[in-house]
């Protein structure tokens, strides 16, 4: 059943990360608390899929873990509904990308950061943070789903990058800034998402003799700093 011990389940499902996902949910009932940063996976088949419906076949994986590779548990108390399910959503997006990582939780009145820990992080965050920011807007909108009212932020970081980030875009921001005001030109900073957008024009709402605005269309949208 399992190799020097370790618990193991074979799993199916109509693709690799559906049947990934579900290894993890059977390995879960044999083994409350299961890290799933340790948890190997063999694919024995990727699955077909068949020409409208016929000759389809699941996708099937092995899953296999020590018994002994536990995460120390979160009290049910100290966990929320809504951190329960961005937790969830979290694993699944994580698991489609094919990503190991731990999620810690904190939450406030106005937010919950959900953060990540890992040797893969530079796929969770992506070139400018690309990944990381869809990810993050994934979250918010199904854990959501159409409410308006009462919502609290979702925000997902990895190993601090939203504060690295964050001071970077400021720093580059009030140095364009100065450019500006000095030559009386505008300057144009690179594409950014639309979350780096906003840092720059909260940055440098109030700073002297400048207006900001964006142009361009997405993914290629980005900040123009002029004289005011």
């Amino acid at each position: 059943m399992s190799e020097a011990g370790a618990l193991q389940v074979e799993t199916t499902g109509e693709t690799v990360g559906e049947a990934k996902w579900a290894a993890l949910r059977e390995l879960e009932k044999l083994q409350p608390g299961i890290d799933k940063t340790a948890v190997r996976f063999q694919v024995l088949s990727e699955g077909e899929r068949g020409l409208l419906g016929v000759g389809y076949a699941p996708a099937r994986v092995i899953a296999s873990v020590d018994p002994d590779a536990v995460e120390a548990p979160v009290a049910a108390e100290d966990e929320s509904e809504l951190g329960a399910e961005v937790r969830e959503v979290l694993e699944r997006i994580l698991d489609a990308i094919g990503v190991r990582a731990q999620i810690s939780l904190q939450e406030d009145d106005e937010t919950l950061v959900a953060s990540l820990g890992g040797r893969e992080l530079g796929l969770v965050i992506g070139k400018h943070g690309q990944t990381i920011d869809a990810m993050q807007y994934l979250v918010n909108a199904i854990v959501w789903r159409g409410q308006v009212d009462g919502r609290k932020q979702v925000v997902v970081d990895a190993a601090g990058y939203r504060a690295r980030r964050e001071a970077t875009l400021e720093s580059l921001a009030v140095r364009s800034a100065e450019r500006v005001v000095s030559s009386g030109r505008s300057v144009d900073l690179e594409p950014m998402t639309a979350v780096e957008r906003k840092v720059v024009h909260l940055r440098l709402k109030d700073f002297p003799g400048v207006a900001t605005r964006s142009e361009g269309t997405e993914p290629n949208r980005f900040v123009v700093i002029e004289p005011e």
